[in-house]
Parts: structure tokens; sequence; C-alpha cells
């Protein structure tokens, strides 16, 4: 493994100083929750080694999210992040061969890259609204291709791709033997139809998610990855033993305590976060120098900045942040250019949303 530091890591704001940060709009998750927020009483929890597998009642809550599954499919891992690196791991060799959409989430693409994999790159396009085009993954596939990387919702565009889309992958996948990854993180702050889990409907699709980014408790390191494969399972339960043996199981307390009322905090969650896109919306539509297109799903977007070609971008990041004191997630951390920024709007309440929104505009003017 050939380790380098993530540039979205790197300059996190968490790295940088909240304190140093007015308008914090660089995020990708809802507004963090507080352990008081979950109401769980943890004083007499008995801190103990737990299953391998993670918490069977934690896996019996997230298996039951989409028919067809079950707990004993599921593997609580440490963060969606601490999936993929399994996955990667377990999967991939100097050998091998991954396609992989891009923008995307840094770990789908730097684990490979530290594995030192071929990877082909499916770029999407804002002119095509960053849809996933099947027909060149299909043409990207080798025999040497283990599986197939995405997300949907889309990290960081927020769009989705339809369930015909998804139903082609996995018929590729079933034909050329490979595996289908879908990082599914966002899968629960869908506006519209939400796709099915990905792994009900094949032995060879991997679905992915966590608590982090949808209900705002990325502090205790909660996420797993689903597959019905079970030699496949077996050999990532290997390797989060080889790892850490187990999770936490104050974490997994505080997982099953959020999922148990799971319906009721997303019912009051949704239409907030609708509510929040709409300020974007409102503030895209008479700001000529930003575009975007819409997300369908998860809290952020990823607009693109129409200025001349000799606009000075990093200027503009510089004054947004020390003089406006604002942040975004500029295209650098996405391997695409500082012409785009993800915005984040689930993190900021809607006054810091509208205040950073326009900070924007007046340093893309300053």
């Amino acid at each position: 493994m050939n380790y380098a530091r993530m540039v979205i890591e790197k300059e996190a704001p968490e790295e940088y100083g909240y304190d140093r940060i007015r308008y914090n709009l660089s995020e990708s998750s809802i507004a963090d929750q507080k352990l008081s927020d979950i109401g769980i009483a943890l004083l007499d929890l008995t801190l103990f080694y737990g299953e391998h597998r993670g918490d069977r009642a934690l896996r019996e809550l997230i298996a039951a999210q989409d028919r067809g599954l079950s707990p004993d499919d599921v593997l609580v891992t440490a963060g969606a992040a601490g999936a993929l690196f399994i996955i990667a791991t377990s999967l991939l060799s100097e050998r091998d061969h991954l396609v992989v959409v891009r923008p995307n989430y840094a770990t789908n693409i730097e684990t490979p890259k530290a594995i030192g994999c071929a990877i082909t790159y499916i770029d999407l396009a804002f002119d095509t609204g960053f849809a996933i085009d099947v027909d060149r993954i299909a043409v990207a596939m080798t025999p040497r291709t283990r599986y197939i990387s995405i997300t949907c919702p889309h990290n960081p565009t927020g769009t989705m791709m339809s369930r015909a889309d998804l139903d082609r992958l996995i018929a590729l996948a079933e034909e050329k033997g490979c595996y289908l990854l879908v990082d599914e993180t966002y899968r629960d702050l869908s506006y519209g139809t939400k796709l099915p889990t990905a792994a009900s409907l094949s032995k060879r699709a991997i679905s992915v998610s966590s608590l982090s980014k949808a209900f705002g408790i990325p502090g205790i390191r909660i996420g797993w990855l689903i597959t019905r494969d079970v030699a496949l399972q077996e050999k990532f339960l290997s390797a989060k033993e080889q790892i850490g043996i187990c999770g936490s199981v104050i974490d997994e307390a505080i997982a099953r305590a959020m999922l148990e009322r799971r319906d009721s905090f997303l019912a009051g969650l949704l239409p907030e976060m609708a509510a929040r896109r709409g300020i974007v919306q409102n503030w895209i539509d008479k700001e000529p120098l930003v575009d975007w297109v819409p997300p369908s799903g998860g809290v952020v977007g990823f607009p693109r900045i129409d200025v001349a070609p000799n606009f000075d971008l990093d200027g503009f990041y510089t004054r947004l942040l020390e003089k406006h004191g604002t942040y975004v997630g500029p295209g650098h951390w996405f391997e695409m250019p500082k012409t785009f920024f993800r915005v984040g709007f689930g993190w900021p309440t809607a006054e810091q949303l509208r205040g950073g929104l326009a900070a924007i505009s007046a340093a893309l003017r300053d």
C-alpha cells in the first residue's frame, strides 16, 4: 500500500479550524447531533468485546430497511470509509482493474490508488446532468475488472441514477463475473423515489452506508457493508477481524438507538433538507455567475462558476475564506476543475446558509 493523504482531508474544516470559519458550507452531512438528542443512557453498558459482525440487533435494524436482506448479510464497520477500505483491500491487487465514476467520494478512488491497481475513470459531465453512462462503463470492462464503483445519490453532485440504469449495471456485473459497489450513504435522503438497496437485488451487488451523513453522528464511526454473497461476506469479516477484531460497543449502542427512531427522525428531516435545497436553488436562480444540476438526494450539490478564463480562482477561494469567512469544497477535492465547488446545505442553519451564499456572490465580484 502506497498511502498518501487525501486533499479533502488535508483541507477539511476540522483541520483548518472551525473557529476560523463563519459560514461552513463545506460539510457533506446534516448538522451534528448531540448524545442527548438521541436519548440513550450508557452508564450501565458493559464494555465487552462485541460481536465481530456487529451487534445483532443493530444488524437487524439495518437489514430491515429493504426486502430480501438478513442480519447475516450485514457487516458493521468503522464508518462507510472503513467499509470501502475493507472492500478495496479484499478485492483488489496490483494485477486487478477497477472501473470508478469521477467525481467521487475520495476513499473510493484513493484506496485503490494506494493498492496500485489499474483504474479506469468514468468522468461525469455537468452538461449531461452528471448522469452515469452505462454503455461507457461496459466498454471500460476488462477480464481483470474486479468491481464497478459508483455512489447513489452521488457525492458530490447529489444526482441519482434511474432504476433502469441500476438494473443494467447489476446485469453487467453478473455477466462479467465482477461486483457492483454502490455507496448508498445518502439513500435515506432521497427527495423522490428511493432506489432499493443494491445488495438486495443481486449477490453481485455490494451496498455501503453509514450514520454520518444522513443522521449527523459521524463521531461514533458506524457504517456497514451489505452483501448476500456468503463467501465474500466471510472474506470481509476476516479483514475486519485482522484490522480491529470488532467495533466499539458504545458506538453500536448509540447507532442502534438512532436507527430505532429512524422513521420519525427522517420524517422531520427530509422536508427541512428539501427547504434548504430550495434556498440554494433560489440563490442560483438570481446569481448569473453560478449554475448547478439540482440534487435529487443528499445534502450537497456541485455548482459550476461561469467566469472568464483568466478569472483568478485561487484568489476567489482565498477571499471567500479569509475576507468573508466562508468555506466550500473546491473542485480539486474531487479531481475536478476549481470552477466547480461542493456546497453543503444540510450542516449550516438556514440563516448561515443564506449568509454563506451571499458571501460567494460577493467574493466573485471583489
